[in-house]
Protein backbone atom coordinates (compact mmCIF):
# COMPACT_ATOMS: atom_id res chain seq x y z
CA UNK A 1 0.00 0.00 0.00
CA UNK A 2 2.88 2.39 0.83
CA UNK A 3 4.43 1.87 -2.61
CA UNK A 4 1.09 2.45 -4.34
CA UNK A 5 0.52 5.69 -2.41
CA UNK A 6 4.06 6.91 -3.15
CA UNK A 7 3.60 6.51 -6.92
CA UNK A 8 0.02 7.81 -6.82
CA UNK A 9 1.13 11.05 -5.15
CA UNK A 10 4.16 11.41 -7.43
CA UNK A 11 2.02 10.98 -10.57
CA UNK A 12 -0.75 13.32 -9.40
CA UNK A 13 0.56 16.00 -7.03
CA UNK A 14 4.04 15.82 -8.60
CA UNK A 15 2.83 15.37 -12.19
CA UNK A 16 4.61 18.39 -13.76
CA UNK A 17 8.02 17.30 -12.47
CA UNK A 18 7.52 13.59 -13.15
CA UNK A 19 6.14 14.19 -16.64
CA UNK A 20 9.31 16.04 -17.67
CA UNK A 21 11.49 13.44 -15.93
CA UNK A 22 9.57 10.56 -17.48
CA UNK A 23 9.95 11.94 -21.00
CA UNK A 24 13.70 12.46 -20.52
CA UNK A 25 13.96 8.97 -19.01
CA UNK A 26 12.21 7.38 -22.00
CA UNK A 27 14.47 9.23 -24.44
CA UNK A 28 17.54 8.07 -22.50
CA UNK A 29 16.27 4.47 -22.49
CA UNK A 30 15.68 4.65 -26.26
CA UNK A 31 19.30 5.83 -26.63
CA UNK A 32 20.47 2.83 -24.62
CA UNK A 33 21.61 4.66 -21.48
CA UNK A 34 22.20 2.54 -18.38
CA UNK A 35 19.52 2.82 -15.69
CA UNK A 36 18.86 1.24 -12.33
CA UNK A 37 16.21 1.37 -9.65
CA UNK A 38 17.20 3.07 -6.41
CA UNK A 39 14.52 2.93 -3.75
CA UNK A 40 11.40 4.13 -5.51
CA UNK A 41 13.35 6.17 -8.08
CA UNK A 42 15.04 5.38 -11.38
CA UNK A 43 18.61 6.53 -11.93
CA UNK A 44 19.91 6.98 -15.47
CA UNK A 45 23.64 7.45 -16.05
CA UNK A 46 24.61 9.94 -18.75
CA UNK A 47 27.88 10.83 -20.48
CA UNK A 48 27.81 14.46 -19.39
CA UNK A 49 29.94 16.69 -17.19
CA UNK A 50 27.11 17.57 -14.83
CA UNK A 51 26.62 16.05 -11.41
CA UNK A 52 23.09 14.93 -10.72
CA UNK A 53 19.62 16.12 -11.60
CA UNK A 54 16.36 14.96 -10.06
CA UNK A 55 13.05 15.24 -11.83
CA UNK A 56 10.66 13.54 -9.44
CA UNK A 57 11.05 9.79 -9.73
CA UNK A 58 13.78 10.17 -12.32
CA UNK A 59 17.39 10.90 -11.43
CA UNK A 60 20.07 11.64 -14.02
CA UNK A 61 23.74 11.37 -13.08
CA UNK A 62 27.19 11.46 -14.60
CA UNK A 63 28.20 7.98 -15.77
CA UNK A 64 31.50 6.42 -14.78
CA UNK A 65 32.59 9.09 -12.32
CA UNK A 66 36.11 8.18 -11.18
CA UNK A 67 35.27 8.84 -7.52
CA UNK A 68 33.04 6.03 -6.22
CA UNK A 69 32.25 8.05 -3.10
CA UNK A 70 30.89 10.85 -5.29
CA UNK A 71 28.61 8.39 -7.09
CA UNK A 72 27.49 6.81 -3.80
CA UNK A 73 26.73 10.18 -2.17
CA UNK A 74 25.10 11.68 -5.24
CA UNK A 75 22.66 8.79 -5.56
CA UNK A 76 21.55 9.35 -1.96
CA UNK A 77 21.44 13.14 -2.33
CA UNK A 78 19.38 13.07 -5.52
CA UNK A 79 17.03 10.51 -3.97
CA UNK A 80 16.39 13.10 -1.27
CA UNK A 81 15.19 15.46 -4.00
CA UNK A 82 12.77 12.71 -5.12
CA UNK A 83 11.18 12.82 -1.67
CA UNK A 84 11.09 16.62 -1.72
CA UNK A 85 9.06 16.35 -4.91
CA UNK A 86 6.67 13.95 -3.18
CA UNK A 87 6.04 16.53 -0.45
CA UNK A 88 6.05 19.70 -2.54
CA UNK A 89 4.51 18.41 -5.78
CA UNK A 90 3.72 21.31 -8.09
CA UNK A 91 5.79 23.62 -5.86
CA UNK A 92 8.98 21.58 -6.34
CA UNK A 93 10.29 23.79 -9.15
CA UNK A 94 10.03 27.16 -7.35
CA UNK A 95 10.94 25.87 -3.86
CA UNK A 96 13.70 23.38 -4.71
CA UNK A 97 14.71 23.08 -8.38
CA UNK A 98 15.20 26.73 -9.29
CA UNK A 99 17.02 27.77 -6.07
CA UNK A 100 19.17 24.63 -6.31
CA UNK A 101 20.07 25.30 -9.95
CA UNK A 102 21.00 28.91 -9.17
CA UNK A 103 23.12 27.85 -6.16
CA UNK A 104 24.85 25.15 -8.20
CA UNK A 105 25.53 27.17 -11.35
CA UNK A 106 26.02 30.77 -10.21
CA UNK A 107 27.62 30.57 -6.77
CA UNK A 108 30.58 28.26 -7.37
CA UNK A 109 33.06 31.15 -7.13
CA UNK A 110 31.48 32.36 -3.89
CA UNK A 111 31.60 28.86 -2.38
CA UNK A 112 35.24 28.37 -3.32
CA UNK A 113 36.34 31.83 -2.19
CA UNK A 114 34.60 31.51 1.18
CA UNK A 115 35.13 27.75 1.65
CA UNK A 116 31.37 27.20 1.88
CA UNK A 117 30.03 23.68 1.44
CA UNK A 118 27.65 23.10 -1.45
CA UNK A 119 25.40 21.35 1.03
CA UNK A 120 24.76 24.29 3.40
CA UNK A 121 22.00 25.72 1.17
CA UNK A 122 18.56 24.54 2.33
CA UNK A 123 17.51 22.43 -0.72
CA UNK A 124 20.81 20.54 -0.64
CA UNK A 125 20.99 20.07 3.14
CA UNK A 126 17.38 18.90 3.15
CA UNK A 127 18.02 16.53 0.20
CA UNK A 128 20.96 14.98 2.07
CA UNK A 129 18.86 14.46 5.20
CA UNK A 130 15.89 12.95 3.40
CA UNK A 131 18.04 10.91 1.01
CA UNK A 132 19.74 9.28 3.97
CA UNK A 133 16.49 8.81 5.86
CA UNK A 134 14.55 7.20 3.01
CA UNK A 135 17.39 5.22 1.40
CA UNK A 136 18.57 3.97 4.80
CA UNK A 137 22.15 4.76 3.72
CA UNK A 138 24.63 7.20 5.26
CA UNK A 139 26.52 9.61 3.05
CA UNK A 140 30.31 9.60 3.35
CA UNK A 141 32.14 12.88 3.85
CA UNK A 142 35.73 13.33 4.98
CA UNK A 143 35.35 17.10 5.23
CA UNK A 144 32.94 19.75 3.99
CA UNK A 145 33.50 20.35 0.31
CA UNK A 146 32.75 23.48 -1.69
CA UNK A 147 31.83 21.31 -4.66
CA UNK A 148 30.11 17.95 -4.77
CA UNK A 149 32.67 16.61 -7.26
CA UNK A 150 35.64 17.33 -4.97
CA UNK A 151 34.90 14.90 -2.17
CA UNK A 152 38.24 13.58 -0.94
CA UNK A 153 37.23 10.23 0.55
CA UNK A 154 37.06 7.17 -1.67
CA UNK A 155 34.43 4.54 -0.96
CA UNK A 156 36.10 1.31 0.07
CA UNK A 157 34.61 -1.66 -1.74
CA UNK A 158 34.26 -4.91 0.20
Amino acid sequence: MKTFLFYLVQWTWGLPVNLVGGIVYLICKALGRKSEKFGYAYITYLPWNQGGLSLGLFIFMKADHPNKTWTYNTRIHEYGHTWQCLLLGVFYYPVIAIPSAVWCNFFEGYRRKNNVSYYVFYPEKWANAWGQKFSHKKMIFSEPSTERSLEKTELKED
